[in-house]
């Protein structure tokens, strides 16, 4: 998983990283000591966590904590030195989630995240999932396969993804090759349907161009030639 600790103090930083990484040696975390660079990251990242120092400055942490919500979905932590209400009723406005006071303490940290281990844990296998559909869509994959892997029971492994995702497994690894093999096309015009097909992970060529023609509203063979027919369809 993903956090984006943002604060103008450099100690600040990598004290939160220092506590926190031997606890989560999965997450990766990324630092920005003022909000454009912050914005810059969560731009290219996909964040989960953020920790926001309220008092930098340029743009203020509640600030940047309302642009992140209003264009990313993101769970935000601010950090400060002042117990304000005016702070705090401003921060439930914008709809941050949870406070830590300066100085950072460490059992209070760690006990604020104890509410987020259960979703990161659940966050941490739909990601490892998303990561194997963009990494093998061409190999073999079924939702038992990948839950074998990942050491989940399928049927629960079924439930989060569509929780998390908004689709299907099955549903969406058909629409990521889907969208792999619009790529093929036109970037391999001299490859035949038959081994496009394949490249993009389906076994029936038959199948591949019914299911293209249904979620694109034309053939492959229509697309390679004109793309801006396709109704389209992006993951």
């Amino acid at each position: 998983m993903n956090i984006l600790l943002v604060d103008d103090e450099t100690l600040e930083l990598d004290q939160l990283e220092y506590i926190m990484k031997p606890h989560f040696p999965n997450w990766t975390f990324y630092k920005a000591q003022d909000a454009s660079i912050a914005l810059q990251i969560a731009g290219k990242i996909n964040i989960s966590l953020a920790f926001l120092d309220i008092q930098m400055p340029g743009k203020s942490g509640l600030e940047l904590a309302k642009e992140l919500k209003k264009n990313y979905t993101m769970d935000i932590i601010m950090v400060t030195a002042y117990q304000s209400f005016e702070y705090a009723q401003s921060a439930l406005r914008i709809g941050v989630n949870d406070y830590l006071t300066k100085p950072i303490v460490e059992t209070e940290l760690l006990g604020l995240l104890e509410k987020y281990r259960k979703w990161i844990s659940q966050n941490d296998s739909i990601q490892e999932v998303l990561r194997i559909i963009r990494e093998e869509y061409n190999e073999k994959l079924s939702l038992s396969i990948v839950a074998n892997r990942i050491h989940l029971n399928a049927t629960y492994l079924s439930r989060k993804f569509y929780e998390e995702v908004g689709i299907g497994f099955a549903d969406y690894l058909n629409a990521y090759r889907l969208e792999m093999a619009k790529k093929i096309l036109l970037e391999h015009k001299e490859l035949s349907m038959a081994v496009v097909s394949e490249k993009a992970g389906f076994n029936s060529q038959h199948y591949f161009s019914s299911m293209f023609k249904k979620q694109n509203g034309i053939t492959p063979s229509e697309y390679r030639v004109n793309p801006k027919k396709a109704k389209g369809f992006g993951i």
